[in-house]
């Protein structure tokens, strides 16, 4: 690749190596060791990593010491590594907190991927160019190494084992988080994600890490996930019962602040690389193949829940009640669901507002298949249960057909192209090479 290629003519899965190669010396990873109090195993951790680095990493990379206000000799110790090794840096802070430290770091790096790990070194290291690789590749936009995947392989004690699964069920069932392991010490992140992640975590502390995953997630940046073998420092200096209380304040604010739309997670929307959600189809409106697709997914679903439920009721009520009921909860459901998967709005501002107009559409489907079944009656007097689904499977094709037109047009008009496209259009951009 040619470095003097301008930036807006390269696709975007390439601007990742680009910046490798257009910085002067820059390597690739720079992977910081967040560190406190720990002139013991400081030395021994950096040594290790580094001739790990050096056997097996095959670009250019960097170890960066980030003490955050050490009180023993950790400071000396860094210092002295930065000087013997080329590739090895040593930064101090004046403040306490491991989020502190590697946003600090991370925020004035020039690599392109920036990766942390614990100094105990827990993690099996033959993990980390798994982690980092689909960051260089641009595939991903994070990765994390999971001590809960089925796959990895875990020693530690029963009551770390029941906190750490506690914890994350806790962000499952409060947060919906779908990754696996918040708190592994063993994480990466692309540079320019990070340019506009890490501004909006608070947290300077443990729980760092998990905001930063949850806001990534909920943005719907990509998340890789390495199983990892991993085995438990029992002369971690982490305060357990102290962590914890600190991680459910965290847990609660973050919560809230998504509850009451507080966080501005549309600046994070899709804005690195090329997303086949935004490529417009020869001949077709901008959205239009995607929304179909989409619809025609929820639609199958809900014609299922439709006719199970109709079966359902029948046994009890008439056609034409237990179709109205039916029609109604599948109806609610289907607007749900096409409101966030096929239609892209997130978040609680005018649900209710589409929910009244998708009864509406509900009203219009009603009056199709009550219709259908009212005609169905009068030309055969006492229809079988066969043929009453059959004339019902016909009339809800047309209704879908009319639902996905007033859908497009009435309940969810796209307003927000000119923003994607702004959005795409700043994403291209040329950047500064630090």
């Amino acid at each position: 690749m040619r470095t003097d290629t301008p930036w807006s003519t390269l696709p975007a899965r390439d601007h990742l190596l680009a910046a490798a190669v257009g910085a002067a010396g820059a390597p690739v990873l720079d992977v910081v060791i967040p560190v406190y109090n720990e002139e013991k195993d400081l030395e021994t951790c950096v040594l290790r990593l580094h001739d790990h680095l050096a056997r097996t990493f095959p670009y250019g990379f960097r170890i960066t010491v980030a003490d955050n206000a050490s009180t023993d000799r950790t400071p000396q110790v860094a210092a002295r590594l930065a000087g013997l090794i080329p590739e090895v840096r040593s930064y101090r802070l004046e403040e306490k907190g491991r989020g502190r430290a590697l946003r600090t770091v991370w925020s004035h790096s020039d690599s392109p991927v920036l990766a942390y790990m614990d100094v105990d070194l827990s993690t099996d290291l033959n993990a980390l160019l798994p982690l980092v690789a689909p960051l260089i590749s641009g595939h991903s936009d994070l990765a994390i190494g999971s001590r809960l995947a089925r796959s990895s392989r875990v020693v530690r004690g029963s009551k770390r084992e029941f906190i750490s699964r506690a914890y994350n069920l806790i962000l499952r069932s409060s947060l919906a988080a779908g990754f696996s392991d918040a708190q592994c010490g063993f994480k990466a992140i692309r540079r320019e994600v990070a340019e506009r992640l890490l501004p909006m975590v608070e947290d300077t502390g443990w729980f760092f890490d998990t905001e930063m995953l949850v806001l990534a997630e909920r943005a719907g940046l990509r998340i890789h996930e390495v199983p990892v073998d991993w085995v438990d420092d029992p002369d971690s200096t982490v305060h357990i019962v102290k962590t914890a209380a600190e991680d459910l304040k965290g847990v609660w604010r973050v919560g809230r602040a998504l509850a009451t739309g507080a966080l501005p997670l549309d600046r994070l929307a899709r804005p690195f690389g090329d997303d086949p959600r935004d490529r417009a189809v020869p001949g077709v409106p901008r959205g239009l193949a995607r929304q179909l697709v989409g619809f025609c997914v929820v639609g199958v679903l809900s014609t299922l829940v439709y006719l199970a439920l109709y079966s359902l009721f029948r046994l009890g009520v008439g056609p034409q009640s237990a179709n109205a009921a039916a029609l109604l909860v599948s109806a609610v459901a289907n607007t749900a669901a096409n409101r966030r998967l096929t239609f892209g709005v997130r978040g609680r501002g005018g649900a209710v507002r589409h929910q009244a107009q998708g009864l509406v559409v509900f009203a219009i489907g009603l009056a199709l298949t009550s219709g259908s079944l009212a005609a169905l009656g009068t030309a055969s007097g006492s229809a079988s249960h066969g043929t009453e689904l059959a004339v019902l499977i016909a009339a809800n094709l047309a209704a879908t057909v009319l639902r996905f037109l007033l859908f497009r047009a009435w309940v969810f008009p796209d307003r927000r192209t000119g923003h994607q496209d702004a959005r795409k259009g700043a994403a291209h951009e040329p950047r500064n090479v630090r």
